[in-house]
């Protein structure tokens, strides 16, 4: 049994379908009910059988008792998706504390409090299990207006890392994905105001992604065609993190980016 946080809407939503199309039965994991329901309607068009419980990540008591009910009301949870975060554009210098403790904490604290609620679980089983978690590009480059963000998914690159040395002798497998550019239609309306119109444009494939995709690689990760990787992170972002520039282009100062970015209007992003 699969346990997806942020399961209901968007990417999470994506993946939930996927796992369950693969047979994994789905907890879908969210703050709030409207999505934990869309989550289930979508995992259920597809012939699957999904939950719903109640979590915000930051809170531990919270984590604990998501897991209690999942495994009460199905069975032992034995694949985590951590894929619960928090996202907005801005000038470094103009970022608050809150704005940073709020980043911080639902992408790289949540996470570890999920990570740390499945493997007191899964060691005393000896079962082993599978954990993915969703990070970004933006965590292995660095990237301007999202040094919070940026910094809490590197955060959680290392964090992959560590369990899965830490973990390896008890069979739990720690992965992470790093998507590239994938609208969708939950997007956070700050989020597609910062996305540029023509995103498909600085992607080498010349599109950018479709959401099941990242659902197809979260699957794999969570097969056994994927049982003898760990501590890895795959990038899936149709090669725009990689060196694609013409030498001797325009610099434009990261500060006018993100200024452009946020006069542009909101931009659902490129179709599919």
């Amino acid at each position: 049994m699969a346990l997806v946080t942020g399961g209901g809407t968007g990417l999470g939503k994506a993946i939930s379908v996927e796992l369950a199309r693969a047979g994994a039965r789905v907890v879908i994991a969210s703050r709030g009910e409207s999505h934990r329901q869309q989550g289930i309607a979508a995992v259920q068009a597809v012939g699957g059988e999904a939950i719903g419980v109640e979590l915000d990540v930051r809170q531990p008591a919270m984590v604990e008792a998501a897991f209690v009910e999942a495994e009460s009301r199905m069975a032992p949870i034995s694949l985590l998706v951590n894929n619960a975060a928090a996202n907005f554009y801005t000038a470094a210098e103009d970022l608050s504390v809150n704005g940073w403790n709020t980043v911080i904490e639902r992408v790289l604290t949540g996470s570890f409090l999920c990570c740390q609620a499945f493997a007191r679980r899964r060691i005393p089983s000896g079962e082993g299990g599978s954990i993915v978690n969703i990070a970004a590009t933006t965590g292995i480059l660095g990237g301007p207006g999202v040094a919070h963000s940026a910094a809490a998914k590197a955060g959680l690159l290392n964090l992959t890392k560590s369990l899965a040395v830490e973990w390896a002798v008890d069979q739990i497998r720690v992965n992470a994905i790093a998507p590239g550019v994938f609208p969708h239609a939950d997007d956070d309306p700050v989020i597609a105001a910062g996305r540029p119109g023509g995103a498909a444009r600085s992607v080498p494939m010349g599109r950018v992604g479709r959401p099941q995709e990242i659902g197809w690689l979260a699957a794999f990760l969570c097969s056994p065609y994927a049982s003898y990787m760990t501590g890895q992170t795959l990038v899936l972002d149709g090669g725009r993190s990689l060196h694609a520039f013409v030498a001797g282009a325009d610099f434009v100062a990261p500060r006018d980016q993100i200024a452009a970015r946020a006069a542009a209007p909101a931009n659902p992003g490129e179709p599919e």
